[in-house]
C-alpha cells in the first residue's frame, strides 16, 4: 500500500514537471530586429541601503542602447541609513523618498514612483542587478509586435564559485524554468520583479497592488496573476538572452533561507489555482522523497522502489534545469549533492513559511 501511494505521488510530480518542460519547448525565442524604438520607459528601482550596488546598476543602465528622451530612471529610497549620491548618467535620474502606506515597502515604493512617472511603460528592476545594453530595445520590439500590456522576462545569477552559489543557481534555474514553462502552457503564475514591465494605464486598470498589500513582497506574482485573470491575452513573456537581467546571489545560508521563506510565503495566497496546485505537488514530491529515503534506511521500503523514485524525480528535474541553463548559458556544478540537499531545504522552507516570520532589508516581517 505504501509503495502505491509513493508511486502515485511521484507519477503526479513527474507529469507536472513534464508539462512545464513541454511548455518550455512551446516558447519561441524572440530575436532583435531593425526597428526604430517608440516605447517610453520609466525604470523604477526601489532600494534600501544599496550604496554598494546602485552605482553598478546605473552604470549598466547608462550603457543602454536606447534614446535618452524615451527613458527616465526613478530611484525610490526606502528609508536608507545613508543617502545615495547620483552619479553622471546620460538618462534623467530622479531620487525620491518612499511613501509608506502598507505592510509592503516595495509595493509602496513602486506606487510612489508610478504616481510621478512621466512615461507610458513602467519597468522594474532591483538595485543589485545589471542590465544588458539591448534590454529596453528588446522590450520595445516585443511590445511593438505583440498586443501586450504586461511583459515578464528572464533573470539569472551573476556567475560565482562555491557550493552555496551553485546551489542557489540550480534552485533559481528551476524557478525560471517553471516560469517559462507556465507561460508556454498558457498558465502563467510566476515572474520576477527584477525584470518586469507593464503599461502605467494597465497598472491603474488593475487597481495596482490593491488586495495583497499585507504581504511584504509579491509586487510581481500577485500583479501578474491579477492581470492573467483580467486579460490573459495581454500578458507575455519575452524569451530573449539580451533581455535577461543579472542579479547577485546570497552570501550566506541564513539570508538564503530568509529569502526563500519570503518567496514561499506568498504561494498560499496565489490567485492562480494552477500555481497553488503546482506548489503543493512540488512540496509533496520533495516530502515523499525524504520519507522514502528514511523508509529505505529503516528497511521499510524496498531499495528498488527507492531507486526508481529518486531516479525518476532527478531525471525530470534535470531535464527542466538543463533546458533552462542552456537558455541562460549557465554552467551546472554539484548536481548530485544539490539534488540530495534540495528536498530537505525546500520542505523546511515551505513548512517554516506557513508559521514563521522572516527578515528582509534589515526589517522583520510576519506572514
Amino acid at each position: 500500500m505504501l509503495e502505491v501511494v509513493l508511486c502515485s505521488i511521484f507519477l503526479i510530480y513527474f507529469l507536472s514537471i513534464g508539462q512545464l518542460i513541454y511548455g518550455f519547448n512551446q516558447m519561441k525565442r524572440f530575436a532583435k530586429k531593425e526597428k526604430s524604438p517608440i516605447t517610453s520607459f520609466s525604470i523604477v528601482v526601489p532600494f534600501r541601503n544599496e550604496n554598494e550596488n546602485l552605482p553598478n546598476l546605473l552604470h549598466s543602465i547608462s550603457a543602454l542602447n536606447y534614446p535618452k528622451e524615451l527613458v527616465e530612471i526613478i530611484l525610490v529610497d526606502d528609508d536608507s541609513e545613508e543617502k545615495f549620491q547620483i552619479l553622471n548618467s546620460k538618462f534623467q535620474i530622479l531620487v525620491i523618498d518612499n511613501i509608506r502606506k502598507s505592510n509592503s515597502p516595495k509595493k509602496d515604493a513602486i506606487e510612489t514612483a508610478i504616481e510621478i512617472a512621466k512615461n507610458d511603460w513602467i519597468i522594474t528592476t532591483d538595485a543589485d542587478c545589471l542590465v544588458q545594453k539591448n534590454w529596453l530595445t528588446l522590450f520595445d520590439q516585443y511590445i511593438q509586435e505583440n498586443e501586450v500590456k504586461m511583459v515578464a522576462s528572464g533573470v539569472c545569477y551573476v556567475p560565482k564559485n562555491g557550493f552555496l552559489a551553485t546551489f542557489q543557481n540550480l534552485d533559481f534555474l528551476s524557478l525560471q524554468g517553471a516560469t517559462i514553462g507556465s507561460f508556454g502552457i498558457k498558465k502563467p503564475f510566476m515572474c520576477n520583479g527584477a525584470n518586469f514591465a507593464y503599461s502605467k494605464q494597465f497598472f491603474k486598470e488593475l487597481n495596482g497592488f490593491q488586495g495583497n498589500k499585507t504581504f511584504a513582497s509579491g509586487d510581481d506574482v500577485f500583479l501578474l496573476q491579477k492581470a492573467v485573470n483580467f486579460v490573459p491575452k495581454n500578458v507575455g513573456f519575452l524569451l530573449a538572452k539580451e533581455s535577461v537581467v543579472y542579479t547577485k546571489s546570497i552570501d550566506n545560508w541564513f539570508e538564503l533561507f530568509q529569502q526563500r521563506v519570503r518567496w514561499a510565503a506568498k504561494s498560499t495566497n496565489y490567485d492562480s489555482i494552477y500555481g497553488k496546485l503546482l506548489a503543493f505537488v512540488v512540496f509533496i514530491g520533495n516530502l515523499a522523497l525524504i520519507l522514502s529515503f528514511f523508509l529505505w534506511v529503516t528497511e521499510l521500503l524496498n531499495i528498488s522502489f527507492f531507486i526508481i523514485f529518486i531516479f525518476s524525480k532527478s531525471l525530470i528535474d534535470s531535464i527542466l534545469i538543463f533546458k533552462t541553463a542552456d537558455f541562460f548559458g549557465t554552467k551546472l556544478k554539484y548536481m548530485i549533492l544539490s539534488s540530495f540537499l534540495y528536498p530537505f531545504f525546500s520542505v523546511f522552507v515551505a513548512i517554516y513559511s506557513l508559521t514563521g516570520n522572516y527578515s528582509w532589508k534589515g526589517r522583520r516581517f510576519r506572514k
